[in-house]
């Protein structure tokens, strides 16, 4: 299975302005946060990326690219029908591909420069000739903000799941009784990392539900669940870290994270022990 193209969406009323917002990354430059997110797809060996964008945001989407926007086609998502329609809009730019798949206000930071996280999703779905989606250990806390699912690990394979169901937002019941997934911490779920490599069965299983009049809004949970019931669908849990920049905090979490793990560490670590000895002298 060859990987040649991404898809980014970006289209969300409430978050098409955060992919604009700049910050430091690793290497020491200023950067969008798209900019990052373009990077990390091709890091992966991606050629073409359509992004999915609000009509009108073409422009501004073009300058945060910078170097990197002559790999970009822009698919205008007209009406706001939810994320899974948001995918099912660049359709005809995917074709019969399988693609890999980011959202535009996570930044993705792995425990390796050598294996960033979308490398490392994109290997084992070449591996397995299959859909994958990258997932976290997350606490039970936090399942509001996140699809989930449920499955079994596969046998000898440290962070490789076998996906049986996927619940978009569950409730901690919901997650208890459906959920819960051997080997992992107590109170611990595999919740939805913001990258995934579909195969052309999830755009078919998109179009089923978008032309279903019943369905307003298109969930990708819910064409994930389908999947699971289709053919092989597989879950990695990702050596590393997401950062929601538009969450309460997120782009500052994100930032530091950058900064931490960069050229400039001791730079900025000794710049925050200046600040919390300031702090602590008031």
């Amino acid at each position: 299975m060859n990987i040649r193209k991404a898809v980014i969406t970006a289209a969300h009323p409430g978050q098409r302005t955060l992919p604009l917002q700049t910050l430091v990354d690793r290497d020491g430059k200023t950067k969008s946060a798209l900019q990052i997110v373009i990077e990390e797809a091709v890091s992966a060996g991606v050629e073409e990326i359509g992004v999915v964008i609000c009509p009108g945001d073409q422009a501004a989407y073009s300058r945060a690219a910078g170097s990197e926007a002559s790999r970009l086609t822009f698919i205008e998502q007209k009406e706001p029908r939810g994320y899974g329609y948001a995918v099912w809009c660049a359709h005809p730019f995917t074709g019969n591909e399988p693609f890999l798949h980011l959202i535009s206000d996570h930044l993705y930071l792995s425990a390796s420069l050598e294996h960033r996280s979308a490398q490392q999703l994109v290997q084992v779905a070449i591996q397995e000739r299959c859909s994958v989606s990258a997932v976290q250990s997350t606490r039970e806390a936090l399942l509001p903000y996140f699809g989930t699912l449920g499955g079994t690990r596969v046998p000898r394979m440290k962070n490789l799941y076998e996906v049986e169901i996927v619940v978009e937002k569950p409730t901690p019941t919901q997650a208890e009784q459906l959920l819960d997934v051997p080997g992992l911490r107590a109170g611990n779920y595999l919740c939805m990392f913001g990258i995934h490599v579909l195969t052309l069965a999830v755009m078919e299983l998109l179009g089923e539900l978008v032309a279903d009049d019943a369905n307003k809004f298109i969930s990708l949970s819910d064409a994930l669940n389908r999947l699971a019931t289709r053919e092989r669908y597989l879950a990695l849990e990702i050596e590393g870290q997401r950062y929601d920049i538009g969450e309460k905090y997120g782009l500052l979490m994100a930032q530091l994270a950058l900064c931490l793990d960069g050229k400039d560490r001791e730079e900025v670590l000794s710049h925050l022990i200046e600040l919390l000895a300031t702090r602590q002298l008031r």
